[in-house]
């Protein structure tokens, strides 16, 4: 699964990005049947409030899939060593996300997360800022 949330400011308008291959090849093959995306507009936020948001509901939807093993890839090296328990999380708005992570993940038989450049994540990325800028053209 691949994630990642974008934000117009910071705080300001933010969407998030989700790619889960159900197959294990990776998000680049043609296979559209085996990919799931999720693409959401999640109102006026932090971009970190954003990545933890793309986190949550790709776990949320890879669980309602039914899968039991995942490997999560994110360009957030924050939310990868919050998660990975190198980093402790401070700010008071983060805990409650960080939490509900730390939960959803304990429902999987195994999982990893690691760190990949933004070039990698570039699915995931195009998906959230998509989400900001369908919001931004509805009010105009």
């Amino acid at each position: 699964m691949y994630c990642d949330g974008a934000s117009s400011g910071n705080p300001g308008d933010s969407g998030i990005g989700v790619v889960i291959d159900l197959t294990g090849e990776g998000v680049n093959h043609n296979d559209k049947e085996n990919i799931c995306q999720i693409s959401e507009y999640i109102g006026i936020a932090t971009n970190n409030v954003a990545e933890y948001t793309a986190l949550i509901k790709g776990l949320e939807r890879a669980r309602a899939l039914e899968i039991e093993s995942i490997e999560i890839f994110m360009d957030s090296e924050l939310l990868v060593r919050q998660i990975s328990g190198i980093y402790r999380v401070k700010h008071e708005n983060l805990i409650p996300l960080w939490t509900r992570v730390m939960s959803l993940l304990k429902e999987f038989s195994h999982y990893s997360v690691a760190h990949v450049p933004r070039e990698k994540n570039a699915v995931a990325d195009s998906l959230a800022r998509r989400a900001v800028a369908h919001k931004k053209a509805k009010r105009w």
